[in-house]
């Protein structure tokens, strides 16, 4: 990669070569049929992924942007959702719910640990819900959602399953046709965007509806959006030559490269790979005290949230770091400037991350503590052989 740093935040995530020559490619009309036939093909790519029915929608925007039209297309006014939330991200479906005039419920969990089935089961028991939010992995606090236990209980209420895979798409599994226990037991929508797992710069907003999802909307007497209601991009996901707003032609041209590389890859082998670097960077910060919010059985494959241990000012460490080329994000609400998070997704690499852990015990050292540096990063790479 050219790229002069690693960007190791929860996204964006470091993008390779031949994604940024995509993008700089010539750029041609909307209508034009090379591009027409590009689109096209991302398109086809995209229902791949998701293994979808249904359609699948690849639009400008960002996942906030897939969020809503997720949500909008799905739930009317005055219909009841319940979310729930394992972080800042799912909370974020609260405002969007009243944002459109849907009554809503909430379940959050403590940051770090994942809500218990036992109180869906009994939400759902109390109340009709037209659908619930579950979102896939929490950029906040780097817990991943239960999938096997939750979608098994939301069908079982027939509600629809929202699965916010902003940042766990191509990284970890959301087949749409994947039956959850029972027949019928699917996901209903996914949505993401490009810039996470699938390792392409930000500006697109992609959702998957099955044909549950596609009906939930037909009996939408009238949504209220105009960009954001699927029923206008049908015909064009359909037939990219068609017309409804100018889609953002070279990031297409980047997301139909990346989309190859996911495929490429793999995508059995891409969620093992996922797997492997999460247990490994959470093992080797541990050699340095550093001790990740979320426990290995809840643990994201896609980012870690990792404490600080005592003495270690957020400030100074990161911006250290940052000198030595890895970029890391703070954390989030009452946990800014007590952890950092770290992403661990899309192209990053084994040799990359071993580096970052490296690194990591260098700012260590240079402000003061004493780590093992060869210790940790033995560790690493231990625990990416045991895992592959």
């Amino acid at each position: 990669m050219r790229n002069e740093e690693m960007l190791l935040i929860p996204g964006p995530t470091p993008v390779v070569d031949s994604i940024y020559d995509a993008m700089a490619s010539e750029t041609r009309g909307h209508t034009d049929p090379r591009f027409v036939a590009q689109y096209k093909a991302s398109i086809e790519k995209t229902r791949e992924l998701f293994n979808t029915d249904g359609e699948v929608f690849v639009v400008a925007g960002s996942g906030t942007i897939a969020m809503e039209m997720a949500l909008v297309n799905t739930v009317a006014a005055g219909e009841r959702l319940l979310i729930i939330s394992q972080g800042y991200f799912g909370d974020r479906f609260i405002q969007l719910g009243k944002a459109f005039g849907i009554e809503i419920d909430v379940l959050q969990a403590e940051w770090g640990k994942q809500v218990a089935a036992e109180e869906v089961e009994r939400m759902m028991k109390e109340h009709t819900y037209k659908a619930v939010t579950i979102t896939h992995a929490d950029t906040s606090t780097g817990v991943a959602a239960d999938l096997e236990t939750l979608v098994p209980i939301v069908k079982q209420h027939g509600a629809l399953v929202i699965v916010d895979g902003v940042c766990a798409t191509a990284a970890m599994e959301e087949d749409m046709q994947k039956e959850y226990g029972d027949a019928g037991h699917t996901i209903d929508v996914v949505l993401t965007g490009s810039q996470k797992a699938i390792g392409v710069p930000p500006g697109l907003a992609i959702v998957a509806f099955n044909q549950t999802a596609l009906a939930a909307r037909k009996k939408i007497e009238r949504v209220p959006a105009y960009y954001c209601d699927i029923a206008n991009w049908i015909p064009i996901m359909q037939d990219p030559s068609k017309y409804f707003a100018t889609p953002p032609v070279n990031l297409i041209y980047a997301y139909d490269e990346g989309m190859k590389l996911v495929l490429d890859e793999g995508l059995t082998k891409r969620y093992a790979r996922h797997t492997s670097f999460g247990r490994a960077v959470r093992a080797a910060l541990k050699v340095y005290g550093m001790q990740p919010l979320a426990d290995e059985t809840v643990a994201a494959s896609t980012l870690s949230c990792i404490l600080y241990p005592e003495g270690v000012d957020d400030a100074a460490f990161r911006s250290t770091l940052a000198k030595k080329g890895i970029i890391v994000a703070g954390a989030l609400a009452h946990l800014a400037g007590k952890a950092f998070r770290i992403g661990h997704m899309g192209n990053t690499t084994e040799d990359m991350l071993a580096t970052a852990v490296e690194q990591i015990g260098n700012t260590l050292v240079e402000l003061g503590h004493e780590v093992s540096v060869d210790e940790a990063v033995r560790r690493f790479k231990e625990e990416v052989s045991a895992v592959v």
